[in-house]
């Protein structure tokens, strides 16, 4: 297993201390990956960027939902929480102290001609989730809804005679599943008005007596038990975070889960690599420039101030993988959801970067059969994607080289399901190569 190289670093670099479209496209055949030579290229776009290849060409199908990348964590215990996590925490300048700091508005709205952040406090979330489609993208991932099945139903002991609370049921495709797998009976809570075709299909299919469906927010809400036996839900967002509902979650559990009791899913890490993507980087900041004859570069700044969620190839990532985060929902805390880590990623070969892919793995543990996916590139397509966060330029880079920096991510002061984020970049290539390092530090709203 690969020990990461910054591990033991004394630079003062790293010891100071201070919406998605729903449909995807047909399936192509990945390009091959373009060669690079090494090299700096600090605020303009690298000339081998011009022949490229489409990162977002989807990716084939694998066979199984579990990652295959190469990747330079070690395994962790089921037992250790996110808290204990201090070698991962960032120590770099500007991602230390409160959260609070590690974002600044002013200086991320300059520039920008005009912000379109949501006002309304996020009261739009619960709505969206009474539209039909996307109750049906999530149904038609099969990765996702097949994994859930498995967890569930390919456990039945732990299912059997318990009291289960499925937290944002939305159709109560997941309380059916928990019914079927022997549950005593199962609440589920909906906030969006999908909950009425949810009774319906709860009665359609015979589980009236079993299932209860019950509109409202989870923290509003009372239950007619006291404590249940398992939390289930889908609370992954884009980026994992994004929407807030793991806060949820995590309320429901302090509040209903007894002692030992099951959550579902109850682990998760988020990933990231360097990602080669000039050409489509080039033609996302140029498409301005020219619109029907008409001069709109006055949007290209805005063009990358948020991630892009797409489907990435994974020819396209040129490095090693690291897990920057990891979460266990039996232990973490709300505070934990506001983070500040370290990422170091060396090349495997010559390339051309232009930034930063993520993704987040999902396990459904504590049962006989443990049940893992992964929604990153290595992996079959899921609807969340990747999160692409591109920098300033690109660097030519050859094997053996480092991307190193800090991911910081806050709820937005403005929105507080949207993310706030933080990502520098420094550039590190070998010793007496006669090629210089770099450093930059970004920031992103993804809302």
């Amino acid at each position: 297993m690969e020990q990461n190289p910054w591990e033991n670093a004394t630079d003062t670099l790293f010891t100071a201390t201070s919406d998605p479209k729903a449909a995807e496209e047909a399936q192509k055949k990945p390009k091959k990956a373009n060669k690079g030579k090494k090299g700096v290229k600090n605020g303009k776009k690298s000339a081998k960027a011009q022949n490229t290849k489409n990162t977002r060409t989807s990716h084939e199908e694998s066979k199984d939902v579990e990652m295959k990348e190469e990747t330079k964590t070690s395994t962790t215990p089921a037992s250790v929480s996110v808290v204990s996590k201090s070698s991962r925490r960032s120590t770099e300048e500007g991602f230390t102290g409160s959260p609070d700091n590690w974002f600044n508005n002013d200086s991320f709205k300059k520039g920008l001609i005009a912000d379109f952040t949501h006002k309304e406090g996020g009261d739009y979330y619960f709505e969206s989730y009474s539209n039909f489609y996307i109750h049906e993208e999530m149904l038609k991932d099969k990765v996702r809804t097949e994994s859930y099945r498995n967890a569930i139903e390919s456990n039945p002991e732990a299912f059997k005679d318990k009291v289960v609370l499925d937290i944002g049921c939305g159709t109560g495709v997941l309380s059916i599943f928990a019914a079927r797998a022997g549950a005593k009976h199962v609440y589920g809570i909906d906030n969006a008005d999908i909950v009425h075709y949810a009774r319906e299909i709860v009665k359609k299919n015979g589980f009236e007596s079993q299932i209860t469906i019950i509109q409202g927010k989870v923290e509003e809400i009372s239950l007619p038990v006291e404590k249940v036996d398992i939390i289930v839900s889908e609370w992954m967002g884009y980026f994992l975070i994004y929407e807030s509902m793991m806060d949820t979650v995590l309320f429901a559990r302090d509040k209903w889960l007894r002692k030992g009791g099951l959550i579902l899913p109850d682990k998760c890490t988020m990933k990231v690599a360097a990602i080669e993507d000039g050409d489509y980087k080039d033609k996302k900041l140029h498409f301005w420039d020219n619109v029907y004859g008409i001069d709109m570069s006055c949007l290209s700044p805005a063009s990358f101030v948020e991630p892009c969620v797409d489907t990435v190839n994974h020819e396209c990532i040129p490095s090693t993988v690291d897990t920057f985060m990891e979460f266990d929902l039996n232990t973490v805390q709300v505070k934990d959801l506001e983070f500040s880590s370290k990422y170091s990623v060396k090349m495997k070969r010559e390339d051309s970067i232009h930034g930063i892919v993520t993704w987040f793995d999902i396990v459904f543990g504590g049962m006989k059969n443990e049940v893992r996916f992964s929604t990153g590139p290595f992996a079959e397509y899921t609807h969340w994607k990747q999160t692409v966060f591109y920098f300033d330029g690109s660097y030519d880079v050859g094997v053996g080289d480092i991307l190193e920096g800090s991911i910081a991510c806050k709820k937005s002061s403005e929105n507080f399901r949207a993310c706030d984020l933080k990502v520098s970049y420094h550039y590190i290539p070998p010793p007496n190569c006669g090629v210089d390092s770099h450093c930059q530090t970004l920031q992103y709203k993804l809302r």
